[in-house]
């Protein structure tokens, strides 16, 4: 059995989920490691036993190198990801894509000339009660929909943003509560839902001392004509879960990171019950995060590589969180 050979590009606070991850999986190989700290790369490298490499050429002129990891600053997802498809390299890149549909749109377009692999890390698309609240949506089972929202109030403490240089810029984070935070949630809305219309958005900078917004509202319709509201913010202490709710005349369901809170059909309440090892609440802490989703994802794109399965987001559905943010944004800024 030949195995996918990665090497992680950046070493800040997401990319031991992902080495996590890789090592997590038979056919998947944590080759290396490249960042733009060679200390911080170094220690990385050691800790799990691969190679450190010096920059991002070297690694993209590997041959032994098949897959590259993304997750540097959301600034450079787009350039990194084009560089390296253009080399011959699959691509898994973490949220978001690009920091606007310009971008996204090259990506896709760099995808269809190589050939190669890309998949955009949702990986809450993973979660069975994910799945299944999708199939009961796309079925029927709530009913006439009314609503279907999306809470997503966190709280990042000052010190997040001064932490690093690049949190908090349009250059390099293009948004703050909506394009970092929250366009999980907005994935996760999108790809139950099958899409949504923007009616009106609001966003505004109104605790931390950052270019980007720290709270935004929207206003949605669906294809199916239900309505619903997005509520993002890193300034609502002490943080609360992510909740993404469904209402309609049939039933109900309230989704907690990704795992089912509440499940009631034609009275009936079939809440099943959780499995509390994918739960990780991250609204106060954004280092809360686990690595078995992302095991998850990385099995779809391997075998996505191999031919064996259809990729569960590719290049065209992970510019769709984008698009909506987009709009959110160039709407807030019309009023």
């Amino acid at each position: 059995m030949n195995k996918i050979n990665f090497v992680i590009i950046g070493t800040g606070m997401i990319a031991p989920a992902h080495a996590d991850a890789i090592n997590s999986i038979e056919r998947a190989c944590l080759y290396g490691v490249c960042g733009r700290n060679s200390e911080k790369t170094a220690e990385f490298a050691k800790k799990y036993g691969v190679k450190c490499y010096n920059s991002y050429e070297e690694v993209l002129s590997d041959g032994n190198v098949d897959a590259v990891s993304i997750c540097t600053p959301s600034g450079y997802h787009a350039e990194q990801a084009i560089q390296a498809l253009h080399h011959g390299k699959n691509v898994i890149v973490e949220k978001p894509m690009a920091l606007n549909t310009a971008d996204c749109d090259r990506i896709i377009e760099a995808v269809k000339e190589t050939g190669k692999t890309l998949a955009v890390i949702c990986q809450l698309r993973f979660s069975e009660d994910v799945q299944r609240v999708k199939k009961l949506y796309e079925e029927g089972a709530f009913g006439t929909v009314s609503l279907c929202d999306l809470y997503m109030k966190y709280w990042r403490e000052p010190s997040y943003y001064a932490e690093n240089t690049w949190r908090g810029t349009k250059a390099l984070d293009g948004g703050g509560a909506l394009m970092n935070q929250g366009i999980h949630g907005i994935d996760l809305l999108l790809y139950i839902t099958g899409g949504a219309k923007l009616i009106s958005a609001r966003t505004k900078t109104a605790y931390h001392d950052i270019e980007v917004e720290d709270t935004a509202v929207a206003l949605l319709e669906y294809p199916n004509g239900a309505a619903g509201v997005i509520e993002g913010s890193t300034c609502t202490y002490p943080g609360f879960e992510r909740s993404l709710e469904i209402h309609g005349s049939s039933g109900y369901v309230v989704l907690k990171s990704g795992i089912i809170e509440k499940l009631v059909l034609d009275g009936k309440d079939i809440t099943p019950k959780n499995d509390d090892a994918e739960r990780h609440n991250s609204s106060s802490d954004p280092k809360a995060t686990g690595f078995l989703r992302h095991a998850k994802e990385y099995e779809n794109f391997i075998a996505a590589i191999n031919g064996e399965e259809e990729l569960l987001i590719d290049a065209c559905e992970g510019k769709k969180a984008v698009e909506l943010i987009e709009s959110i944004y160039e709407t807030s800024a019309d009023m």
